[in-house]
């Protein structure tokens, strides 16, 4: 059904292709879709994501089937135009193939041959499509005739957002090579990305005893505790042994500068947790990057424990998210 990795086995940038100078080349693009429209993007035997791949030369798949999970991940990965020419194919399959029941997801065919993509994001690239003061979107806008929706948030226990991308397939297509040129011409960018995956949810242990659900994302099995507190214990333990590692590796990511406090804790608290967690050794600028005023946080240890930090980061960032709509929502009430 697919010739790409799921999102679960997928990495981006890919760091493990041999041709590096073939890699560079090439654009990763995903996108979240029903489970009925991957039914028919796909086709019947695989018969139309065969006649995409074709027609377009692109690599082209989608997640697998999760029960209880009705949004899956659409990857293209080819050069520019041709991942921009199968989307507008995958759009225009959508359009010939209306589904019978009510639209589930924005991607579903609109009245008058329109129908949107949900693109999905690194948030370290947002500002590449977004531009200064909404330029680089307005433009995008203007010349192709499609509209852009760019979610504020982060998907949840990822660094992805959805950019909603509605037009006709001819409009998508420019849409889509204009954005594509803007993640490949800042692709350094989006090293570190945490890809999401909209998986069952998992019980995870953060350390203090308390178990909270949340989605699983990456190599999701790598965070699971089944054992109670050994897996802690393996994972201080690896911090121990970083300094030896020879395969060590630095991402850095933004977090939003009303957000650092959460992720610092009191005293240092909840920054020395995720260290001691993930065994990678975290640092935080103390200065803002950019003009949205974000802090950097750079990540240095090896590629699992990265991915463990990046994970830990996230799901405190999430908390913070629903605390603070918790409190929102009862200033809310007690206002009434």
């Amino acid at each position: 059904m697919s010739d790409i990795p799921s999102p679960d086995q997928e990495q981006y940038p890919s760091p493990t292709l041999q041709n590096q100078q073939q890699d560079a080349d090439l654009l990763t693009l995903r996108a979240l879709v029903s489970t009925k429209e991957a039914g028919v993007i796909i086709g019947k035997n695989g018969k139309n994501v065969a006649e995409l791949r074709d027609a377009t030369g692109v690599k082209a798949g989608v997640s697998k089937v999760v029960q209880g999970v009705h949004d899956r991940v659409l990857t293209v990965v080819g050069s520019l135009n041709s991942v921009a020419k199968a989307y507008a194919l995958i759009a225009q399959t959508l359009l010939d193939n209306p589904l019978s029941s009510p639209p589930a997801s924005p991607t579903e065919v609109k009245q008058g041959g329109v129908a949107s993509i949900r693109l999905l994001i690194s948030h370290n690239l947002m500002g590449t499509v977004i531009g200064r003061q909404g330029v680089k979107i307005k433009h995008i806008q203007d010349m192709s005739g499609a509209r852009m929706i760019a979610s504020k948030e982060m998907l949840p226990q990822s660094t992805e957002r959805v950019v909603e991308v509605k037009g006709t397939v001819e409009a998508l297509q420019i849409a889509l090579t204009e954005i594509g040129q803007c993640l490949v011409d800042d692709k350094e960018r989006a090293f570190g990305t945490v890809l999401y995956n909209p998986t069952k949810a998992t019980q995870f242990s953060n350390g203090d005893g308390r178990r909270s659900s949340i989605t699983r994302t990456g190599n999701g099995s790598d965070f699971s505790n089944p054992s109670g507190g050994s897996s802690e214990r393996r994972l201080s333990t690896s911090s121990q042994t970083l300094v030896n590692d020879p395969n060590l590796r630095t991402q850095n990511i933004a977090i939003p500068s009303d957000m650092v406090g959460c992720i610092i804790g009191k005293g240092g608290s909840k920054i020395s947790e995720i260290r001691r967690l993930s065994g990678s050794r975290i640092s935080i600028a103390k200065l803002p990057h950019n003009e949205a005023g974000e802090r950097m946080f750079t990540i240095q240890g090896t590629a699992q424990a990265n991915e463990r930090a990046l994970y830990l980061l996230y799901a405190q960032l999430e908390s913070e998210k629903e605390r603070r709509l918790k409190a929102a929502q009862e200033d809310e009430l007690d206002t009434n």
